[in-house]
């Protein structure tokens, strides 16, 4: 893809879900593979804080907003995306697409049981869909070059079209540079806890929370030891100071209508805040 928007550095492409479909699909019948990344807003945040991610994103083929605040920001900035492709949908779509060309996916990660219910459930919905079946690699893997090689060899054995690599971020991405030069012709997309959401062993929130850009809170609910800190004491911050990014942003860009003078002081006062939280709690 030619168009990619940037925010904070991170450059996003310009797509839609069926954009997606239609690209992977294309490449496959080329013979060429290619690499997905879903970011969210804890993503963005660890690629701003540490650089040595940022070589991840260059390499990917895609890179598709998964979060609302990144489509959000991207609006203000004046530069807007046309909606979320988040790896929890794709996961579906892509496998449905799959079936129809007779194509056939793997599942790195997950747990066995969630991987096992989530193939199962993949081969219901999309009649056709060949698959080629699952590694679940062992705790400390990412270490280990013989665990990391069982993974090549399970892939060199099943041939897929496609790899759904479900490990967390920035794990994913550190197995899937590792492969994909060994194997050129095959699709990765990183996809984080798709696995357990399609398998059950996690509930998605309801359509109206995902619209409105509010799935973090039903995860939260679910998980609040887990992910407490990192959406409460992490990621709100970081999601005001990224709106205020694109907003900021948006004044410095001439060709772009100009956002009212107000919100634009808004929008600073809430970046500087945003960088400081504890301060900010002070003057409250």
């Amino acid at each position: 893809m030619d168009e990619r928007v940037s925010l904070m550095g991170m450059r996003i492409d310009h797509v839609t879900e069926s954009d997606v479909l239609a690209t992977i699909s294309d490449a496959l019948a080329r013979g060429q593979g290619g690499w997905v990344i879903t970011p969210n807003l804890h993503q963005l945040r660890s690629y701003r804080r540490d650089s040595e991610l940022h070589d991840f994103f260059d390499q990917a083929d895609l890179v598709l907003a998964d979060g609302m605040p990144l489509v959000w920001a991207s609006r203000l900035k004046g530069t807007p995306l046309p909606g979320r492709v988040p790896g929890s949908d794709l996961i579906w779509s892509l496998s449905e697409e799959a079936a129809r060309e007779g194509r056939s996916v793997l599942v790195v990660g997950g747990d066995r049981k969630s991987g096992w219910i989530a193939m199962r459930r993949l081969h219901e919905r999309c009649p056709g869909l060949r698959i080629a079946g699952m590694v679940h690699p062992p705790h400390g893997f990412d270490s280990d070059p013989d665990a990391l090689e069982r993974i090549a060899e399970a892939l060199e054995h099943a041939q897929p079209d496609i790899v759904y690599v479900g490990l967390g971020f920035p794990k994913q991405e550190r197995v899937i540079a590792l492969l994909r030069e060994r194997f050129p012709r095959v699709w990765f997309l990183g996809i984080g806890m798709s696995i357990e959401f399609v398998g059950g062993e996690l509930g998605r929130a309801p359509r109206w929370m995902q619209r409105a850009g509010l799935e973090w809170v039903h995860r939260l609910v679910h998980e609040p030891r887990r992910l407490g800190k990192r959406y409460l004491f992490e990621g709100v911050p970081f999601g005001v100071r990224l709106l205020a990014h694109g907003a900021v942003a948006r004044l410095r860009a001439p060709e772009v209508p100009a956002l009212p003078a107000a919100a634009i002081e808004l929008a600073a006062e809430v970046a500087a805040d945003a960088a400081d939280p504890l301060a900010a709690a002070a003057d409250a």
